[in-house]
């Protein structure tokens, strides 16, 4: 009984063309144009500099400060009061104030003063803006002082730190953010799909046909879990195909192990969207209820907002938040190269949330006999 349920199911996808396209372009949008929306690094910050020095150490800051990559200098001016308006007009995001007599006070007492004011209408962008000009113009002491020191003949005793980034060494921030949204696909497309489905047959009254049919309630929403959990896993090994082609990115990990967690994964998400169809008597409804968790899992998961900055009620709140369990997992496989041993945590917590929310879908279906 279960295979001709299951065909059914396959023939009605089939013949409904919006969900193919809409699964193509949804997988499409969210692997190749979401990440470079969704890139947190602050860059093209605009930055006004107020040079009172006019000296030849004070030009050769504003060429590391504009060389760096993350400033574009709109204006170059003798007085705070004429940079300010564009500061007021949001043309101008910081102003670098330099004194008077900067170069000589650094030659002769080894300090000099700066004065940094940021528009923080904007905190993001006003707070990475002052950290960025700060480490720059830590930077720029450091060489001075070098030079300095070595025209003089006196060697000053000095640090050297070199980093070395593990697991995403160039820090693209796409490695990182790929993978995340990978998770955010199967979420949108495993929560939305399976609880439209049913709720669709309710609204035609195609599902009475099938209740009163001696067709159990387990038989039932396994027949309906099945067809979308093989599409998601089309879904998920398309996704890796447009990561690899559009940038050349590819899991340290086994992709078994992907395979394995996105498994588990998928079959807790459209348990919860069948929940969610049990409950919902139109397709507004159902829409209306699962847009409400995909939200707040999304927000509570990691993708965006690192589970470590969130307050300790919030960190608490997310371990009981499945897509959090996954999006670690899923990261872990393609940056760090984890294998089973090291996802003993998520695999287990992936596997209890499919169990609990599986149960609650076949226990709520009611069923007319």
């Amino acid at each position: 009984m279960i295979k001709y349920l299951i065909e059914k199911e396959f023939k009605q996808i089939r013949r409904n063309a919006v969900i193919p396209r809409m699964v193509m372009g949804m997988t499409f949008m969210m692997i190749v144009i979401l990440p470079w929306a969704a890139d947190f690094e602050i860059k093209n910050i605009h930055i006004s500099v107020v040079d009172k020095d006019h000296s030849t150490v004070s030009s050769r800051l504003i060429r590391k400060i504009e060389s760096s990559g993350y400033f574009k200098l709109v204006q170059v001016t003798n007085s705070t009061q004429e940079a300010m308006p564009l500061v007021e007009a949001n043309q101008s995001d910081l102003i670098l104030e330099i004194a008077p007599d900067f170069e000589k006070t650094l030659i002769r007492e080894g300090v000099a003063d700066v004065m940094i004011q940021a528009n923080a209408v904007n905190n993001t962008k006003g707070g990475l803006g002052s950290s960025y000009l700060t480490q720059i113009l830590g930077d720029f002491a450091t060489e001075i002082r070098s030079e300095w020191s070595q025209t003089s003949g006196v060697v000053t005793p000095s640090v050297q730190v070199v980093s070395q980034n593990r697991f995403n060494p160039h820090l693209n921030y796409k490695v990182f953010m790929v993978p995340g949204l990978m998770a955010m696909l199967l979420t949108m497309l495993g929560g939305f799909l399976p609880a439209l489905n049913i709720v669709g047959e309710k609204e035609k009254g195609t599902i009475e046909q099938i209740n009163v049919t001696p067709v159990g309630k387990f038989t039932f929403i396994l027949a309906k879990l099945i067809p979308y959990w093989a599409m998601l896993f089309v879904v998920l090994t398309l996704a890796f195909v447009l990561a690899y082609l559009v940038y050349g990115l590819v899991p340290v990990g086994h992709y078994g192990t992907a395979y394995l967690m996105a498994g588990v994964y998928v079959f807790a998400i459209t348990g919860l969207g069948l929940l969610v169809s049990n409950f919902s008597s139109t397709m507004q409804q159902a829409m209306f209820v699962m847009y409400f968790f995909v939200v707040l899992l999304l927000l509570m998961s990691g993708l965006f907002t690192p589970i470590t900055s969130m307050p300790q009620w919030a960190q608490n709140i997310t371990l009981f938040n499945p897509m959090r369990y996954f999006i670690q997992a899923i990261r872990m496989i393609f940056l760090k190269g984890s294998g089973l041993h090291e996802l003993t945590t998520q695999l287990g917590a992936l596997s209890l949330f499919a169990l609990f929310f599986n149960s609650l879908a076949i226990i709520s279906y009611r069923k007319n006999s």
